[in-house]
């Protein structure tokens, strides 16, 4: 062969070299061959005689490490073809970069887990290197759970889930938790399965809140409900379990969907509330210790399981609004009588005032109607006084029985809280916790004790007061008061004035009016002198016979005061 075919042969290779490279343009990822290792850089050639530097930290990175050798077949990217110094400018970081984001993207639209290492903690998080692409891992996504320690997590290799990526931003947002959540979500699973509801099984006591505890069953966590943990009042589950203990719980109900398992204990036990109403008959009496108290009444437990709750209406017979806390204390053993008892509703009524005498019935055995009491002024209402009574009970005096002469509302004035007064007892009525009492009682009933006082009859009255009106007076050797008004105090108009009488004057009068049951009583000076002259004119003639009414009303005055001498004398 001839120098000159020769030249030719070599010339079309060369050729055929430069088109076979066309591949290589800057921006691309391209091959090359590491064909010297120079201190903390390697030299590799990428083909038509151009070479490029790479620092060998490049081909290192969290969870790699750096083997590469003289030989080696890596990929790199091309930032430029040929610098100042005529070498390629190479990235061996920005190589595994672009391919990192071509497999992630591809796996984030499958949905599919990725492998990183977590090396470095940033505000709100972490970073993760997916093999060249850096990652943000939030705080709230590295575990299911709150974790104080995340020294154990670094620098592993471990799956994540691809949350969020922005080709164009260079972000990408990964999640560990939701790794770990579909994991155990799969162990809960096939756990689950092998669990039937009405199993006894033991597990381990995880974790307590007010409201249950948490058990282990082996991988799967149970809820022990604090009303499932025992028959009887349990306020915190602390009262009974610790963490760590092992208990022997039974599974009340499996929510296949959502894997939640609600446990209980006390299931394992005899129900205590079967033949309840034959236990606890209504109207038997027990002992009980107080377990708890509302403001609505107090918890007694009658026996282990076994509580009834007593209202504050049936606490005390006079302690009407006070907090059941006055009356009973927690941990107190206390007397009780059973109510009602609804076995359906897991409900006992007790009482504990049913095991006292009802004050009201005492008082009625020691006071019959009519007995003389004393008590202090409690109260002053608009309709009487309550005065406080042995046994503590109360008994109100109305206003009706406070005077038999003058109005209530203004005889109320005149007492004051207090008071010791003394009252008569009217009436007890025992069901409504009743006693009427009467103060003017105590006096004796005016009318009742009015003698001869009736209508038409003439009585001596004293004056008490003088009015404008007319003039105040109280029929003497009675109780009994009236008011006679100013037309009533004598038949001449002139005669009609109140001035003409003082306090303390005495004067004849008619009864006009006498009503026991409306307790009414009227007396007339008019009245009277109208009917002693109608007497005198029958007695001693009339105005027919020619005689005139001085005459008539003369004679009878003189007959009047001869008799009143003949008496004197006589006396």
């Amino acid at each position: 062969m001839s120098a000159v075919e020769t030249t030719r042969d070599d010339f079309a290779a060369l050729l055929d070299e430069s088109f076979g490279r066309a591949d290589m343009q800057e921006g691309a990822v391209v091959k090359g061959i590491v064909v010297a290792i120079e201190k903390d850089l390697a030299i590799i050639d990428i083909g038509l005689k151009t070479e490029g530097r790479v620092a060998l930290r490049e081909f290192a990175g969290p969870g790699r490490e750096n083997p590469i050798q003289v030989g080696d077949e890596v990929e790199v990217y091309l930032e430029r073809v040929e610098n100042a110094m005529g070498e390629a400018v190479l990235s061996r970081d920005k190589a595994r970069r672009e391919e990192s984001w071509i497999k992630l993207e591809k796996a984030f639209t499958a949905n599919e887990k990725v492998f990183g290492v977590i090396f470095n903690q940033v505000k709100g998080g972490f970073t993760v290197d997916l093999d060249g692409a850096v990652a943000f891992l939030p705080r709230s996504q590295v575990d299911i759970r709150p974790i104080r320690d995340v020294g154990p997590l670094m620098h592993n290799q471990q799956p994540f889930q691809i949350l969020k990526m922005d080709r164009r931003r260079g972000n990408i947002v990964v999640s560990r938790r939701t790794v770990l959540e579909e994991t155990r979500a799969e162990q809960r699973h096939e756990l689950v399965q092998n669990l039937e509801e009405g199993q006894a099984i033991d597990g381990v006591v995880k974790n307590i809140t007010d409201y249950g505890a948490f058990v282990d069953l082996g991988g799967i966590d149970g809820l022990l409900h604090v009303t499932d943990i025992a028959w009887r009042r349990v306020n915190h589950p602390t009262e009974v379990l610790n963490i760590g203990q092992t208990v022997k719980v039974k599974i009340i109900k499996i929510n296949h969907e959502t894997h939640r398992i609600s446990l209980g204990m006390k299931q394992l036990l005899g129900d205590p509330w079967e033949g309840i109403e034959a236990k606890y008959p209504v109207e038997a009496r027990f002992k009980g210790r107080v377990t708890n108290i509302t403001d609505y009444g107090a918890f007694v437990e009658l026996e282990p399981g076994i509580e009834g709750l007593i209202h504050v209406s049936e606490m005390s017979w006079t302690k009407k609004n006070v907090h059941p806390g006055k009356i009973v204390s927690t941990s107190q053993e206390v007397e009780v009588q059973v109510l009602e008892v609804d076995s359906a509703k897991r409900r006992i009524s007790l009482g504990l005032k049913q095991t006292l005498q009802n004050p009201w019935e005492a008082f009625a055995e020691k006071y019959a109607p009519g007995a003389v009491v004393e008590g202090e002024v409690k109260n002053k209402t608009e309709f009487g006084l309550f005065l406080g009574l042995d046994g503590d009970v109360d008994g109100m005096v109305h206003l009706s029985d406070l005077d038999w002469n003058r109005p209530g509302e203004q005889v109320i004035d005149e007492y004051r809280k207090g008071d010791m007064v003394k009252a008569v007892v009217l009436d007890v009525d025992v069901e409504k916790e009743r006693i009427s009492l009467g103060i003017k009682q105590l006096a004796g009933d005016p009318f009742a004790e009015a003698g001869e006082v009736k209508k038409g009859a003439i009585v001596t009255c004293e004056v008490t007061d003088v009015k404008d009106g007319g003039i105040e007076v109280k029929l003497t050797g009675t109780d009994l008061s009236a008011f006679i008004k100013r037309s009533e105090l004598a038949r001449e108009r002139n005669d009609q004035r109140p001035e003409r009488f003082s306090v303390g004057d005495k004067l004849d009068a008619r009864v006009t009016l006498f009503d026991r049951k409306a307790r009414k009583v009227q007396v007339s000076v008019k009245a009277l002198e109208i009917a002693e002259e109608k007497e005198a004119v029958a007695t001693y003639g009339s105005q027919d016979s020619g005689a005139s009414l001085g005459d008539i009303l003369g004679a009878a005055l003189k007959q009047r005061a001869a008799g009143g001498e003949t008496e004197e004398k006589e006396d």
